[in-house]
C-alpha cells in the first residue's frame, strides 16, 4: 500500500514539475508577444505613431478604451500587456495612464457574475453581490480622484519617468544593461519577422500582422497561464486566504496582493472570496482590505511585460509598467487610508446589494451602465 501511494506522489510531483516547466515557457511566450507588439507599431507606424493613436486623443476616450477592453476581454492582465506593447510602439504615456486605470474597473465585472451564482438565495445573494461590488466601487472612485489630478499635473508621469530612469541608471531613452531579457526574446522576434519578410510582406502588412499575432499570443499564453496556475496554486491560496483575511486589513492587503502574484490574475483572486462572503465565513470589512491587495498584486504582468521591450521606447514601457503599480498602491493607501473615503465603497456596495435583492432589474441596469452604457456617453460628449 504505502509502495502505491509513493507511487502515486512520484507522478503527482512529476507532473507539477511539468506544469511549472510548461509556465515557464508561457512566460517567455508573453515576453515574446509583448515584444512583437512594439516591433509590429515601429514598422506600421514609423514616425508616425502619435497620429496612428489620435482614436485616443483624450484621457476620457482613453479611460473608456481601457474599461470596454476589459470589461470585454475579462483580463486586466492581458489588457495592461498589450498596453505595454503600445507604448513600446510609441503610444503617448499620457494616454497609456487612463487606459490602465480603465483596465481596474473593467476587471471587476467578472465579480459581479460569479455573484450571480447566488442571485436564487436572497440574504446570500446580498452578502455576495456586495462583496463582488465593493471592488468596483473603490476602483471607479480611485479614478475619480487621481484622473484629475493626472490630467491637471501629471503627477503619476512623472514619478513613473523619474523611478524608470533610476532603475536603468539615469541613461535616458534606453534600457540598456538593464534589459537582461532582450538576448533571449531579440533572435525569436527577429527570426519570426524574417520569416514574414521572405514571403514578401511589405512593411505596413507586416507590421499590422506582428501586432495580432502579438496580441493574439498574449491572449493564449495569460489564457493558459491562468489555468495552469489554478491547478497548481488555488487550493494554496485559498489555505493562505483562510488563514490571514480574517488578521486584519494589513495582513489581508498583503494575502491579496500574494495570493495575486501567484495565481496572475486578480479576477480569480477576488472571485475567490465572493463564495465565501456569500456564505458569511468572511464579512465585508473583512474581504474588503483583500480585494485591495489584488489591485497591487495584478500589476505584477506589466511589470513582467515591460522586460521583454527594448529599444529607444524601451523605457518608456517601464514607465507605464511602473505607473501601474504606483496608481494602484496610492488608491490603496489614500482611499483606505482616509476613514470616510475608505467608508464610501462600503456603503454603496452594500445599498446597491439591498436593491439588487428587491428587484434583479438593478443588476442588469448597473452591468450596462457602468461597463458600456456610461462609458459610450462619454465618448460621445468628448
Amino acid at each position: 500500500m504505502e509502495a502505491v501511494l509513493e507511487k502515486e506522489n512520484i507522478n503527482v510531483e512529476s507532473q507539477n514539475w511539468f506544469k511549472w516547466i510548461l509556465i515557464a515557457l508561457l512566460v517567455y511566450g508573453l515576453l515574446v508577444a509583448v515584444s512583437m507588439i512594439g516591433s509590429g507599431f515601429k514598422i506600421a507606424a514609423g514616425d508616425h505613431a502619435k497620429e496612428l493613436f489620435s482614436f485616443a486623443s483624450n484621457p476620457i476616450t482613453a479611460l473608456v478604451i481601457g474599461i470596454v477592453a476589459t470589461a470585454l476581454i475579462q483580463s486586466s492582465s492581458t489588457v495592461t500587456s498589450i498596453i505595454v506593447g503600445l507604448v513600446a510602439g510609441g503610444l503617448p504615456i499620457s494616454i497609456a495612464i487612463p487606459m490602465v486605470m480603465g483596465a481596474n474597473i473593467g476587471t471587476t465585472i467578472t465579480n459581479t457574475i460569479v455573484s450571480l451564482g447566488h442571485v436564487k438565495a436572497g440574504a446570500e445573494f446580498k452578502r455576495a453581490f456586495a462583496a463582488a461590488t465593493i471592488h468596483d466601487f473603490f476602483n471607479l472612485i480611485s479614478v475619480i480622484i487621481f484622473l484629475p489630478l493626472e490630467i491637471a499635473f501629471g503627477f503619476l508621469d512623472k514619478v513613473g519617468a523619474y523611478l524608470a530612469n533610476f532603475l536603468v541608471g539615469g541613461v535616458p531613452m534606453s534600457v540598456g544593461g538593464f534589459n537582461f531579457i532582450k538576448p533571449i526574446v531579440k533572435p525569436v522576434v527577429g527570426t519570426l519577422k524574417d520569416i514574414f519578410i521572405s514571403i514578401g510582406m511589405q512593411d505596413i502588412f507586416l507590421g499590422v500582422f506582428m501586432i495580432v499575432f502579438g496580441i493574439s499570443l498574449i491572449f493564449v499564453v495569460i489564457t493558459y497561464i491562468g489555468k495552469i496556475l489554478k491547478v497548481l496554486m488555488v487550493g494554496k491560496a485559498k489555505d493562505v486566504l483562510h488563514k490571514a483575511v480574517g488578521k486584519g486589513p494589513i495582513s489581508g492587503i498583503a494575502s491579496g496582493t500574494l495570493i495575486t502574484v501567484l495565481v496572475q490574475s486578480s479576477s480569480t483572486t477576488t472571485s475567490l472570496i465572493v463564495p465565501l462572503a456569500g456564505s458569511g465565513v468572511f464579512t465585508l470589512r473583512q474581504i474588503y482590505p483583500f480585494t485591495l491587495g489584488a489591485n497591487i498584486g495584478t500589476t505584477i504582468t506589466a511589470l513582467l511585460a515591460a522586460t521583454a521591450v527594448s529599444g529607444p521606447l524601451a523605457i518608456f514601457a517601464l514607465q507605464i509598467a511602473i505607473i501601474h503599480f504606483i496608481y494602484n498602491l496610492l488608491g490603496v493607501i489614500v482611499i483606505y487610508g482616509i476613514p470616510f473615503l475608505r467608508n464610501i465603497p462600503i456603503k454603496a456596495a452594500e445599498g446597491l446589494a439591498q436593491l439588487a435583492v428587491k428587484r434583479k432589474l438593478y443588476i442588469a441596469v448597473y452591468v450596462l451602465s457602468v461597463f458600456f452604457i456610461i462609458p459610450a456617453l462619454l465618448i460621445a460628449f468628448t
